[in-house]
This record gives structure tokens, sequence and C-alpha cells, in this order.
């Protein structure tokens, strides 16, 4: 007899289970079955050996090759600035690599210079413009606040015009380059009061006319005054120098900071003075000393990087009294060294070979007394003593201490030295760079002349980064120290041995 049992719980839960589950795939025919075969048609030991021996061939192949394929990689695909050879290998390059790997923020050195270059001839064009009436010039004149006074003047002076300077350069390379515009620094506050008592923030507008508007608060409502100013402001400037397209080296926004004097010598910039006379080139007093200065250094190491200095004030037009202006500038980042009195340098070489031959007069003076040098009016005495017995007569005095580190860049002198502490990061920051580029720098006077030459220890260069400890307002950018601008180290090393022995056993820097 057949019996039918009932499944039990568990079949019932396997049943359930085995409708659910999805349903197995179509059987699909084996290789064998279309007469394939997977495996090679030799299967003797030696077909498998040399199968082994053809692995461990595309095995060695690989690694002979990992080490191109990661140097294709360093040199492709890292940031532009440490494709130069050897860089990645070394600490800095590692310490950079790692400080930077965002480094999409990363821009020609050629284009940056560039629009500093661009932005300088703009900020000339409205110190001009504001020389050009002596009645719109005397609106813009304000006296400094307690704490941005130059000590060394009895009335220190802020205009509009330094201030317009500092808002464009600081807004045009921000526009160009966003982000840069918080690593700059200037020497002016941009908060002016007008007669009423009111307090504005003067800033650069999108349009002419916001500007206008702006300018008007400051000027006490004077339209005219305030639409020729917004008129130059808004003016494009397009400055090109071949020589620069031929800088590839790239560098990362994030590591530079600038430091700009809008206008320095602003005293020479009030008083005006057109008529005055240079001395073997060097001038004095007068517009010609007034500079305008731009300075790049790195946020970590407070190296000075890209410099610019435009002078504004170069020659008259006595038939529409119009100034023309000159702008020089340098770079000097890892090897790359370029500047833009290269061709000035060897046509002045030839110059002096040639005139070397035709000139004797001169020539014994020079040999009892090599250096020339610039100096300020306020130069300590001490100072001048020393420095007459090493130069003799080839002593300058000369206002504005961007225009005086100028004559140096220019080669009108060897040295300018300055004993006091009342220059500032701004005041030298682009002419160090300048003379770095080729091949000179600015140094410490007081540590200097407390240096062991004996001990080989390097020169002491001005660094940008650093504040000085204890000081308030801007003491804490000054150059606490002095300083010395030079061209060449050897001539430097010269110069300071020279005035070493000719100085008074007294603290000249104190």
């Amino acid at each position: 007899m057949l019996t039918v049992r009932e499944p039990g719980r568990a079949g019932q839960r396997a049943r359930r289970r085995a409708s659910r589950s999805p349903r197995a795939p179509p059987a699909v025919p084996r290789p064998q079955a279309l007469g394939l075969s997977l495996r090679p048609a030799a299967c003797s030991p030696s077909a498998s050996l040399r199968a082994r021996r053809r692995l461990r061939r595309r095995r060695r192949i690989f690694l002979l090759l990992l080490p191109r394929l990661f140097r294709f990689w360093r040199e492709r695909l890292q940031p532009p600035s440490l494709r130069i050879p050897g860089l990645a290998d070394s600490p800095e390059g590692r310490c950079r690599f790692h400080q930077h790997r965002h480094w999409k923020a990363r821009f020609r050195m050629s284009d940056i210079l560039r629009e500093l270059l661009r932005v300088s001839e703009k900020a000339a064009n409205i110190a001009r413009a504001c020389r050009q009436q002596e009645a719109l010039f005397q609106l813009l004149i304000e006296e400094k606040k307690e704490g941005e006074k130059n000590k060394k003047f009895a009335v220190d002076f802020k205009t509009l015009a330094d201030v317009l300077v500092q808002e464009v350069i600081k807004q045009n390379m921000e526009n160009k380059f966003p982000g840069l515009g918080k690593n700059i620094l200037g020497e002016e506050s941009n908060e002016f009061t007008n007669d009423l008592g009111e307090k504005i923030i003067l800033r650069l507008c999108p349009t002419e006319e916001e500007t206008v508007e702006l300018l008007s608060k400051v000027l006490n409502g004077n339209k005219l005054a305030s639409e020729a100013l917004a008129k130059v402001v808004h003016q494009d400037v397009t400055f090109t120098d071949p020589t620069l397209d031929s800088i590839e080296i790239s560098i990362p926004q994030d590591i530079l900071g600038i430091w700009v004097d809008p206008i320095d010598s602003t005293y020479q910039y009030i008083k005006g003075s057109a008529d005055i006379k240079s001395n073997q080139g060097i001038f004095p007093s007068g517009l010609q000393c007034v500079t305008i200065l731009i300075g790049v250094y790195d946020l970590q190491t407070g190296v000075p990087l890209m410099g610019v200095i435009n002078q504004p004030f170069v020659s008259q037009d006595l038939n529409t009294l119009r100034w023309k202006g000159q702008c020089y500038w340098g770079l000097s980042y890892m090897d790359t060294n370029i500047h833009s009195l290269q061709c000035l340098d060897s046509t002045r070489k030839n110059s002096e070979a040639r005139s070397q031959m035709t000139e004797n007069t001169s020539s014994e003076a020079e040999r009892s007394h090599p250096f020339s040098a610039v100096i300020s009016t306020s130069e300590k005495d001490t100072i001048k003593a020393a420095l007459s017995r090493v130069c003799g007569e080839r002593i300058f005095r000369a206002a504005g201490a961007g225009y005086k580190s100028l004559c140096v860049v220019q080669g009108l002198v060897d040295i300018y030295i300055f004993s006091e502490d009342t220059t500032f990061k701004w005041d030298s920051c682009a002419a160090h760079a300048i003379l770095r580029a080729m091949g000179g720098g600015m140094v410490d006077l007081r540590e200097c002349l407390q240096r062991n030459s004996e001990m080989g220890l390097d020169l002491p260069q001005l660094v940008y980064h650093v504040e000085n400890e204890g000081a308030a307002g801007v003491d804490r950018w000054a150059n606490k120290g002095g300083l010395i601008a030079y061209r060449s180290r050897k001539q430097l090393e010269t110069f300071l041995s020279l005035l070493i022995q000719n100085l008074e056993p007294v603290d000249t820097c104190t």
C-alpha cells in the first residue's frame, strides 16, 4: 500500500525558499562540446616551462619600466615648479611639494610680473594726474594719524593719490589672481576723513560712476575733481616686454606676499619741484625722487622674488608740461635671475671700457677712493665721516629711500647706506629683488658691522615676512639695523672692511 506523507514544517519552508530563489541560468555548452580547447595544443612539461618563463620575463620588463613610469609622473603630473631637474629630489622641493599638494592656483611668474608692471603704470598715471592741477592737488592732502606717522619728519602727510594707487594695485591684482589680494600689504590706510568728519573707506568700485560718487564724499563734493580721478583710475593700461615671454617658471600663488609703497618720497611729491638739477645723474630732491615700489617676497622665507620700481617723473615736455616716466623690474627665483637693465648693462660696460682708454684725470681719484655712495641728508655724522675717508668726494645726497636704491640699481653709485631705522619693508623689498637678480642684494648694516668676516658667516640679507618683536604701529616693519644696498658682493666685502677701519669706536646704529 502506497502512503503519501504530508510534508513537515521544514519541508514547507524549503519549498517556499526554492520558489523565491532566482531561476538557475540556462546551461552553457562546454568548450569541449564545441570542439574548442582552453589548453595549449601541447600540454607537455616543456610547454608549461615556456609559459612560466614568459611570465617571469614579463614581470622583469614591468619592474624595469616602473622607475620610468615614476619619473614620468614626477616630470609631467606634479606641480610645474618642481619640474626643474634636481629640485624634486631636494629637501626644499619635497617640502614645497607636500605643502602645496593643491597646486591648481599656480601662475607663470611672467604673468604676475607683467600684471605688476601694468598696475604700476596705471599708478604712475594717477600720480601724474594728481599733480596736473595745483587746485586739485591741494584737496588731496590729509595729515597722517599719530600711529601712521614716520618719526623722521615733524609733519608727515598722506595723500589721496597714495591711497588710490595702493587700492588700484590691490584690487587689480585680486581681479587677475583671485586670493592674492589678502597678501598685499602697504604703507597707507584706506580710511579717509572729509571736512564734515565723515570716515570713508576708500575702495576701487566696479564702475567709474560708483568711483566718482565715492571720491565725491572724500573730496567734499568736488564733482570735477572726482570725475577726473575716476577716469584715470578706470583707464586701461597695457604693458609689453618681450623679455618676460622667456620666463617659463610657474610659482604657487599662496606663497607670495607683496609690499606696496604707493608713492615713496611723499614730501617731494607734495612739494612738486620740477627744476632741480642733477649731480652726475643723481637728483638731490624734486619730483624725480618720487617712486612707486612693488616688491614680491616668499611668505615662508621672507626672500624677495620680484620687484618693480616705477619712476613717474623722469622728464618733462616743456611745451605740454606733461611728464614721462620709466619702469624697472627684476626677478630672482631659484636659478632664474633676469632684470630690465640687462641690455643697458652691456652698453654701459662697453662705454666704460672706451672711457677708460681716453680718461686719465679721474682714474687716480677713483683708485684712491674706489667707491661711490648715496646717503640721506639725515645720515649720522659718524657714518658721514667714515664715508668721506672711503669715498672721498664721491658721496651724493638724495631724497627718498626708493630713489636712492634705484640709483644703485641704475649703476649711478656703488652703495646706498643708511644707518637709521626709519626705512621700512615697503621701502626696500622692490629694490632688493631687482638687486638680487643683478647679483647684489640688501643687508642689515648693524649686523654687518658686528659680523666676524673671518668666520665666513653669510651676509645678513633683509627679510620681509617677520615683524620686529615688541614694536607697535609702522615700527613693526622697520629695518631696525639700517641697510646697505649693493650690486656686487665682492664690492660690498671690500667696502665693509674699509668702512669698519674708518669708523670711530662708537655704536653707530643705536
